[in-house]
């Protein structure tokens, strides 16, 4: 299971633990009740350590999420939900609807966190690709953090610490956050050597909390450990250790984003997944270049694209190259090698489109470094990084001779492992004014209702020095009307451009917004 389809996984867990929902496919449309129906809370509860975690570069991280900000996640999911049909009464668009509890880890500067939070990707990656469509600078998009996840960090002595969330890293899928004051954590040793088959080592990850321990106004965390034995190192290419396997009693998916403790109590990873009964560590040298690039930047950093699908050569049978204009004779000694990549589409307007990499094409080398399989190619265009030149050594089926080709690499947010592409970001399906800075969900009537106002597009997020932030738009309000037009009577497939006249609920208020066309230079 690649990383990206676990991310998705845990991301429809966590919100089905708070939502039920149910997507209609053919309308695009569902149904939300919150669960447990307990009225919304209007103070925040505070965070209370039910058990502190023995290894002090181990720190807690809750992050919250409000109904707006489940609502924009839905909007950007593979569901791409458009509209909501039922809200449970208890549901408050602003109050604390999820709660998320996972392990960090302080790196040995004692004030750089790295964790793994795969919704907060999801909830601040920017709405910019739709009006910035410009495919020849995919790599030069800067992921700038407009509205920050509220992530709370708690240290090994149970006090709570202030951090700023920097940015994520869609290479390795992990978080990076800085503590507000330095010396705040205790320098700890981050191990860099080998890894040993057979070592024992400590997973530590949230763990469930009883629930007499939760009858206050208090928020229980636990962090706890269990033991497991190294049972697998995978190799890269270029001699590091891509990721290691542990074996341990009692994985479940809460052990992803657990910290891996040695015996010494140095850090050697960070879970990022399951196969099977085994969990899969990142290790050490991959978290701290995340670090570095994400520090380097300050904002998060996307992850090299190429924009093909393909096949590693090795595992491909004769007439799957003859399908793609290879010669018999050719095509069996390319077979023979058992190196390279069999290229079987290129995605329009990608890097490898603009490079005139073509289906069929078998890429040989990365910069001179020979392909054997699937993830050494994946591998060196993650070294190589978003916004790079990389050289390929390409084999094609109508010339006889090698070509060299130079291509620049974009850059995708969404941490899809691999070389295949699926989407670089949801675009909306319905009504929608994403192009001027707002993403809205529609409102059936009788959740309108619930919210004082009848049915319109609900505002869930509102981008800065956005035409839609100049007009005074806001996050929560319900835009009943444009031009005099019920939202009900527009074209669902229309994209609204300015200048427009919209009438919008706010607070069970009713206001006027002009939203006018942005500034010509």
């Amino acid at each position: 299971m690649t990383a990206a389809k676990q991310i998705y996984k845990m991301f429809l867990r966590t919100i089905k633990q708070t939502l039920t929902l149910i997507v209609l496919a053919l309308s695009g449309s569902m149904a939300v009740a919150q669960t447990p129906a307990a009225p919304p809370k209007k103070t925040m509860p505070q965070v209370r350590v039910a058990q502190r975690p023995s290894a002090p570069q181990v720190v807690t991280i809750v992050h919250r999420l409000n109904g707006l900000k489940m609502f924009r996640m839905l909007l950007r999911s593979q569901e791409q939900v458009q509209a909501v049909n039922g809200l449970d009464s208890a549901f408050g668009l602003l109050d604390d609807v999820h709660t998320n509890v996972i392990a960090g880890v302080a790196m040995d500067d004692g004030e750089t966190i790295a964790a793994w939070l795969p919704e907060a990707n999801l909830e601040f990656a920017p709405p910019k690709f739709p009006r910035a469509f410009d495919q020849s600078k995919w790599g030069e998009f800067k992921y700038f953090i407009t509205d920050p996840p509220d992530v709370t960090v708690i240290g090994p002595d149970g006090k709570e610490l202030l951090a700023k969330y920097i940015g994520f890293d869609a290479t390795t899928g992990l978080s990076i956050l800085r503590l507000n004051e330095k010396s705040s954590l205790p320098a700890s040793a981050v191990q860099d050597e080998a890894i040993d088959l057979g070592e024992n080592v400590l997973l530590f990850a949230p763990e469930p909390v009883t629930s007499t321990q939760s009858l206050d106004n208090n928020l229980y965390v636990r962090i706890g450990s269990i033991e497991g034995r190294i049972q697998n190192v995978l190799p890269a290419p270029n001699g590091e250790v891509a990721r290691f396997r542990v074996s341990a009693p009692r994985l479940s998916q809460a052990n992803i984003g657990g910290v891996a403790l040695n015996e010494a109590g140095e850090t050697v990873g960070i879970v990022d997944g399951l196969q099977g009964t085994e969990a899969t560590v990142l290790p050490t040298a991959s978290i701290r270049r995340a670090v570095q690039r994400v520090l380097k930047q300050r904002s998060s950093v996307p992850r090299a694209w190429l924009g093909v699908r393909g096949e590693a050569v090795a595992a491909l049978e004769l007439n799957q190259f003859l399908n793609h204009g290879w010669a018999a004779d050719r095509a069996a000694n390319l077979a023979g090698q058992h190196r390279g990549i069999l290229l079987t589409s290129i995605v329009p307007g990608s890097p490898a489109a603009q490079a005139a990499l073509r289906a069929g094409d078998v890429i040989l080398k990365v910069n001179d470094n020979e392909i054997q399989n699937a993830d050494d190619f994946t591998w060196w265009l993650d070294q190589a990084g978003a916004a790079t030149s990389v050289s390929f050594t390409v084999a094609r089926p109508d010339q006889v001779a090698q070509e060299a080709l130079n291509v620049k690499l974009s850059g995708i947010l969404n941490p899809a492992p691999g070389f295949g592409f699926r989407n670089r970001f949801p675009l909306p399906k319905g009504l929608s004014l994403l192009e001027q800075g707002a993403e809205t969900i529609t409102l059936r009537p009788a959740v309108a209702l619930q919210l004082g106002t009848t049915s319109g597009l609900l505002v869930v997020y509102v981008e800065p020095a956005t035409p839609a932030a100049e007009a005074g738009l806001q996050p929560g309000d319900v835009i009943q009307s444009i031009d005099g037009k019920p939202i009900s009577t527009l074209n669902r497939t229309a994209t609204l451009k300015p200048p427009l006249t919209m009438q919008v609920m706010r607070a069970k208020q009713k206001l006027t917004v002009k939203l006018s066309p942005p500034a010509k230079n």
